[in-house]
């Protein structure tokens, strides 16, 4: 059965109060980041690289220069690597609403092309970011008129107070694994030791799979389906391996400063304490893309000018919220595409 397309009257006047409520959610985020210094920005959405993580994968275009000569560029995963930069330039707290476009990606809970809410504050720790998060998931539920967030028969208070667990002790509860246990002293992570671990919670383990692959599978089949539920959980202290754009945590080297939000057993924001070395940021994006190259049998360039500008970016802690994901929770809506005002075709 063929659906009827977004934009017939009928169907867009269903959709019509999810989107009005977008709206409604959108100002009332930009009033507060108004209110508290932050001024909005409007990155540019292509880009000499799209991002260096192995598991991103981006739209790819051909800029023609006045003489007709070809520039491959893309377009952006994410903002950062601009907002970076005007962190370098000397912006201290800044925010954007960017759209953004993920390739291989299609599903209720993932759109090509959709609006990400991104914000840094310079000299801030990365635990600012969470009570940011929290008021952001309030003003959507009061903007949308609901006291739970949703999903499908999953619901979560955003009023109450939030969970927060590392990676290390959501593991050890929902899979009963030793996570650290399989990570050297300097975040090294020991696949074999991981793998004896995962087999002997009854999770499959395949041949070629990484150290990442199994805590992937395990954090997705063990530990998700229990983040988010009744109330919102912070998951905190991600393996160093597993944050490749965040600083090592200041009392142990195997975790670092990186965080996930999750609502409804949701994914809705990845945050940082931010890192700023430029060296181990270029080793970091080439064991990423030699691991993409690996993978997938591509790679992208990394942007030396971004690592130029890392050298004189300050201390920083920076976040990515799924904006239309937080829509969705706040509505009740069933897909991304019901909150998306013209959506993908």
């Amino acid at each position: 059965m063929t659906e009827t397309p977004w934009w017939t009257p009928s169907r867009h006047a269903d959709r019509r109060p999810l989107l009005l409520a977008r709206n409604r959610i959108q100002a009332a985020i930009r009033g507060w980041l108004a209110a508290r210094g932050f001024t909005e920005v409007d990155p540019a959405a292509l880009a000499i690289s799209p991002g260096n993580e192995a598991h991103l994968h981006a739209f790819g275009t051909d800029a023609i220069g006045n003489d007709g000569a070809a520039r491959r560029m893309y377009l952006h995963t994410s903002p950062e690597f601009a907002m970076k930069k005007l962190l370098a330039a000397g912006e201290t707290r800044i925010a954007a609403f960017a759209h953004v476009w993920r390739n291989r990606e299609r599903g209720p809970l993932h759109s090509p092309e959709f609006t990400m809410l991104e914000w840094y504050r310079v000299a801030e720790d990365y635990a600012v970011l969470m009570e940011d998060t929290m008021a952001f998931l309030r003003l959507a539920a009061e903007a949308a008129g609901t006291p739970l967030l949703r999903f499908r028969d999953r619901t979560c208070d955003p009023f109450a107070e939030p969970q927060r667990i590392s990676v290390a002790e959501g593991f050890a509860r929902h899979a009963g694994i030793d996570l650290l246990a399989t990570i050297g002293a300097d975040g090294t992570p020991d696949r074999d030791a991981l793998a004896v671990q995962v087999t002997a919670a009854g999770i499959t383990v395949r041949h070629g799979d990484t150290w990442s692959d199994l805590l992937s599978r395990v954090l997705v089949e063990r530990v998700e389906p229990h983040l988010g539920l009744g109330r919102v959980t912070v998951l905190d202290r991600y393996p160093a391996a597993e944050a490749a754009l965040a600083r090592p945590a200041p009392d142990d080297a195997r975790v670092a400063e990186r965080f996930e939000v999750y609502a409804c057993g949701v994914e809705l924001a990845n945050g940082f304490g931010e890192l700023t070395n430029p060296a181990e940021q270029r080793r970091r994006f080439q064991a990423e893309m030699a691991e993409k190259q690996r993978l997938y049998g591509e790679s992208y360039p990394i942007d030396e000018d971004f690592l130029a500008a890392l050298a004189h970016m300050p201390p920083a802690s920076g976040i990515a919220l799924g904006f239309d994901r937080l829509v969705m929770l706040a509505t009740a809506a069933p897909r991304i595409d019901a909150v998306i005002w013209a959506p993908v075709p």
